[in-house]
């Protein structure tokens, strides 16, 4: 490239162009990032209460099981809409290791489970919640992983 056909003066508006898209980028990431930061501190979704004061609502929003809320939003068998306990769905937690060994043994012969489906009063039983604990067969097995085989990257 021959400068001296350029001018000076289209070379000093290029330097300062080009200068200040540098310091533009440099300073914006920043600005980015603590706009990042302060969305995830503040993303806690906060759940409606009843009258008995439970929060309900969409266990969707919740990033980890302190922020579940009391009723979870369930479809019972028969498609009725409600709310199951997240201490219902949960089942009995064990407080030593011996007692989860104990809790797996009893529950290995059932298939599934069935728990209350509630309205949003936390107190009125309208249908029923079935939680199956059966394994899959080879056949969902093997979707399963047709499945995951088509959304995982390849290397």
């Amino acid at each position: 490239m021959n400068f001296k056909h350029l001018g000076i003066g289209t070379i000093i508006t290029s330097i300062a162009l080009i200068t200040g898209l540098l310091v533009g980028s440099l300073g914006f990431e920043p600005v980015l990032a603590k706009i990042s930061n302060e969305s995830n501190q503040t993303s806690v979704h906060v759940y409606p209460q009843n009258k008995s004061g439970q929060t309900y609502g969409s266990e969707l929003y919740a990033k980890s099981s302190e922020e579940t809320p009391d009723l979870i939003a369930a479809v019972g068998e028969d498609g009725t809409e409600g709310y199951v306990l997240s201490a219902d769905l949960n089942g009995e937690m064990p407080k030593t290791p011996e007692e989860a060994i104990a809790i797996q043994n009893k529950n290995k012969s059932k298939t599934s489970r069935k728990i209350p489906l509630y309205a949003v009063d936390g107190k009125t039983v309208i249908g029923s919640f079935k939680i199956d604990n059966s394994l899959p067969d080879e056949n969902t097995k093997e979707e399963m992983k047709k499945l995951l085989d088509q959304y995982t990257p390849t290397k």
